[in-house]
């Protein structure tokens, strides 16, 4: 017997191009207008601003994809990034010891938030929803607590350079963003761990059959999604010169939002890194043109929840 035909059709070639060049249009298709409009939108002096401010949210991105491809969320980056801030500036007064020392306390405060996440999806077998809603509350109250409430400051010059320096006319938060993109597409793409993050997200079932540890694969996710917290949150600390205990409060969802526009798929298996960077090279352009056209802050909200509303409903129809 000839085996039976399916309904499935193949893509259509110009709609393959529009998925692979989507967002490159939608970018110039913003960016016209505003510098048409707005010609201090394409000097040198905003383009460093528009790169430095969108340096946060990008190495927060970067660390939640490897999330999303599992099938994953984490919604404590915003807490996360905050108490390795304060950490970070508990160790970066004067005469505190070497620099290294706040930037390594701020990373691996996040990288063991990131752990304890990932080894209670894992071994709690408890939804990431609710377990990285638990540490959002959590790591927010430990900031608080860790700094009375009250914004760590007096921090040492060398380590707010970090945060307001430039190295060959390109801000530091810049090249620390395209170092971290491009070891996480380097570990993705050339390394076994990287595709086996794809494999689980893609089919969990399938993964586990073929032999690979899907628990250790998912704990690697949110222990790289807390560590790269953690190292946004240095930067933020060093760029606005203090640990605050407040800060990072919505950055959860600017970080998803520019990984699910950039092609991640929520239900896992499908993504990349390049796409996110584009995705938050996005986000950062509709920001700063907003905040050039003198827009409320109220607005901008509106128009950052319509815009997370539309990518989650174009991968579903994409899923479909």
């Amino acid at each position: 017997m000839n085996p039976p035909k399916t309904s499935r059709r193949p893509i259509p070639r110009d709609r393959s191009w529009l998925a692979r060049y989507g967002l490159l249009l939608a970018l110039v298709a913003i960016a016209v207008p505003l510098a048409i409009v707005k010609p201090a939108f394409l000097t040198v002096q905003n383009l460093v601003i528009v790169a430095r401010q969108i340096s946060i949210n990008g190495i927060l991105a970067v660390g939640v994809t490897f999330v999303l491809l599992t099938g994953g969320v984490d919604l404590s980056l915003g807490s996360v990034l905050a108490l390795a801030g304060v950490a970070a500036a508990t160790f970066a007064h004067p005469d505190s010891g070497p620099l290294i020392l706040p930037v390594a306390v701020g990373i691996l405060t996040g990288t063991l938030c990131g752990a304890v996440n990932g080894f209670v999806v894992t071994r709690g077998n408890v939804a990431p929803f609710i377990v990285t809603l638990g540490m959002m509350t959590a790591a927010r109250g430990l900031a608080l607590l860790w700094s009375g409430g009250r914004p760590v400051s007096n921090l040492r010059p060398e380590f707010t350079f970090l945060g307001s320096g430039s190295l060959a006319g390109i801000p530091l938060p810049v090249w620390a963003l395209l170092l971290v993109a491009a070891a996480a597409w380097v570990f993705l793409v050339r390394f076994r761990p990287g595709r086996y993050v794809y494999a689980v997200g893609g089919n969990e079932a399938a993964a586990r059959a073929s032999g690979i540890n899907v628990q250790g694969v998912k704990r690697l996710a949110y222990t790289v999604c807390g560590a790269l917290a953690g190292l946004a949150g240095v930067v933020l600390a060093a760029r606005i010169t203090t640990g605050q205990p407040n800060a990072g409060i919505g950055y959860e969802l600017d970080a998803i939002a520019a990984v699910v526009i950039g092609g991640t798929s929520l239900s896992g298996g499908v993504g990349s890194i390049g796409g996110t960077l584009q995705g938050a090279l996005l986000m950062g352009v509709i920001n700063n043109g907003l905040d050039l056209l003198n827009v409320s802050s109220y607005y901008q909200n509106i128009v950052k929840g319509i815009i997370i509303v539309g990518a989650v409903w174009l991968d579903s129809r994409h899923k479909k």
